[in-house]
């Protein structure tokens, strides 16, 4: 934050590990995917934090490489995942602070183009936009357009 910046509340925005059971592809046989959430709770726990979660919904198995010389197995696989909800609370959370004037500004680190309309809609609202630049992550050039700032940060 700038020494000019009061914090009113950071939002993280995730979802726990996928939890369930799926249908192998190659073997027929039950995989059991389990996680904790504990880390989610602990940062809900910290002054001025509030998380918001999505799902992540189990979308089958997708082949990791060719193979065409022997049977498949199911290391042959890996499992895909849908992280569903997460930009919906954004958005929603942007526009919420936008139409009720609640803040100044509002600093994004993400580089998921799926928040634009609500950084254009935070804008004209009259909030300001900031970017976060991490290092080694070049951030997408629509989110970059609609950013009234772009900051840089050390990443540990």
């Amino acid at each position: 934050m700038d020494s000019d910046e009061e914090c009113l509340r950071v939002l993280y925005y995730d979802c726990a590990p996928y939890v369930g059971r799926v249908i192998q592809p190659a073997s027929g046989t039950t995989r059991e995917f389990s996680g904790s959430d504990r880390w989610l709770h602990e940062i809900a726990a910290l002054d001025l934090f509030a998380v918001r979660r999505g799902v992540l919904k189990f979308r089958g198995f997708e082949r990791k490489r060719e193979t065409l010389t022997r049977p498949l197995t199911d290391d042959d696989f890996k499992p895909q995942f849908e992280q569903k909800g997460v930009d919906m609370r954004i958005g929603l959370d942007i526009a919420a602070y936008s139409a009720e004037h609640l803040a100044n500004r509002v600093i994004l680190v993400t580089n998921d183009t799926d928040c634009v309309p609500a950084m254009k809609f935070a804008r004209k609202s009259g909030l300001q936009t900031v970017l976060i630049k991490v290092p080694n992550c070049e951030p997408a050039p629509e989110l970059v357009e609609h950013a009234d700032f772009k900051r840089n940060v050390a990443w540990p």
